[in-house]
């Protein structure tokens, strides 16, 4: 049977483009629908509220994540630096164009490889046990309430806490860290407006400072976190610059926390979803690692990842690209793909076919997966054994900020 057509996509199957709004209610709560319907009709589409051309299907994703002829760093410079219009972006311009994120080698192989340090497996791995008693800590402040909001009860400080720890910055600023990482994300929306744009300036702007001068203290008195190493390393000639070095931190600090508390909250949404006793899913850490995979699978926490050609190149039969324009990878998309998975609506800790591409690929796959991974997959498993009883207190609602894809509040009740 064919799939439906969501009522608020509109479809030009002869030139293969699509109108979706990602403000959309419909497709905010409930994107997949429309990711079905383009799967079966085209999963490569142009979208036309965003203006290129984008790909749903898990095997494109996939490959134009590790297709080296596009890249993350935009070397024609961001619409509007050249004329000047974009002044009053300056200090965020600033911040991102030094971020390891948005660069490409080999400024981003040297970036990469002084922060991969302190994120590789069995260093993240130490960090286990703190973790579980962060969550204990957490459930523990709430056990008695006999319910309470999750995204600021447990998603929200458990990853806030740990990359603040890891890099040396004091975990009581967690709210100011938090408040400055949002109004920097809000950027990544379609309809940025120029209030926006000057919160996010400001962000940039308070966030950099910070970082200097936090840093200039480790320059003082080193630590063994991770912003004492970036430190070190600049000081040994590995070229780390002021800004490279503030970027990072501000990256790790964004990413170390935006996407996890998102993961998290998806993450017991979706459990919870599926009735019954949900210790069965955390079992074992066998169990446990495999209902974070389908978790991370199931619902991301990111939906689309850009990439710039740097060349002009066919993707696919009939769709040529650019130097200088922009492709959309829909990260959500591919991991519900019917082509890739079997039942791929269906939340199945076991399938055979687990693979997905929530935390990227190629040389940009996320450093700090390791980390976000024993995060979901610590909180997940405090959470359910320490509340077998919890069951949702209402129909939970997401955000509507698409590329993130995250609730506005996870009410439960135990």
């Amino acid at each position: 049977m064919p799939v439906a057509q969501p009522p608020y996509l509109s479809f030009d199957p002869a030139r293969r483009r699509a109108s979706i709004d990602p403000c959309e209610p419909a497709f905010v709560q409930d994107p997949y629908a429309a990711y079905a319907f383009l799967h079966e009709n085209a999963p490569a589409f142009f979208w036309e509220e965003y203006g290129f051309w984008c790909f749903a299907g898990y095997d494109d994703v996939n490959r134009l994540l590790r297709d080296r002829r596009f890249g993350r760093e935009n070397r024609w410079g961001p619409p509007g630096i050249q004329d000047g219009s974009r002044g009053h972006l300056a200090d965020f311009d600033r911040a991102e164009l030094s971020s390891l994120l948005e660069l490409e080698p080999p400024a981003h192989t040297r970036l990469r490889a002084l922060v991969n340090r302190a994120f590789v497996s069995r260093q993240v791995e130490r960090l286990r046990p703190r973790i579980a008693a962060l969550a204990n800590e957490l459930i523990d402040k709430i056990e008695g309430d006999g319910g309470a909001d999750l995204l600021p009860a447990l998603a929200t400080p458990v990853p806030i806490t740990v990359i603040a720890e890891m890099l040396g910055v004091p975990v009581e600023l967690g709210p100011q860290l938090l408040e400055w990482s949002h109004r920097m994300v809000e950027m990544y929306t379609l309809r940025a407006d120029r209030a926006t744009e000057e919160r996010a300036n400001e962000a940039a702007r308070e966030f950099s400072d910070f970082i200097r001068r936090h840093a200039e203290e480790r320059r003082r008195n080193p630590g063994d976190d991770l912003l004492s190493l970036l430190i070190a390393a600049r000081e040994e000639g590995e070229k780390l610059n002021e800004d490279e070095l503030v970027s990072s931190t501000i990256l790790l600090l964004n990413a170390g926390h935006e996407a996890t508390v998102h993961q998290t909250g998806n993450a017991i949404r979706a459990i919870l979803h599926q009735g019954g006793d949900p210790r069965r899913f955390v079992g074992s850490p066998e169990a446990t690692a495999a209902t974070a995979e389908e978790c991370l699978r199931f619902d991301a926490p990111l939906h689309m990842f850009t990439r710039f050609a740097y060349e002009q190149i066919e993707i696919v039969e009939g769709v040529t690209v650019e130097p200088g324009d922009r492709i959309g990878l829909l990260l959500g998309a591919a991991n519900r793909d019917p082509a890739s998975f079997g039942a791929p609506a269906a939340f199945n800790p076991e399938r055979g076919d687990q693979k997905n591409v929530s935390f990227g690929a190629g040389i940009h796959f996320c450093i700090g997966a390791p980390l976000a991974r024993i995060e979901l997959q610590e909180s997940l498993r405090v959470l359910f054994e320490r509340l077998p009883g919890i069951r949702l207190a209402e129909e939970p609602r997401y955000r509507d900020s698409y590329h993130f894809h995250g609730l506005e509040k996870l009410d439960c009740i135990w």
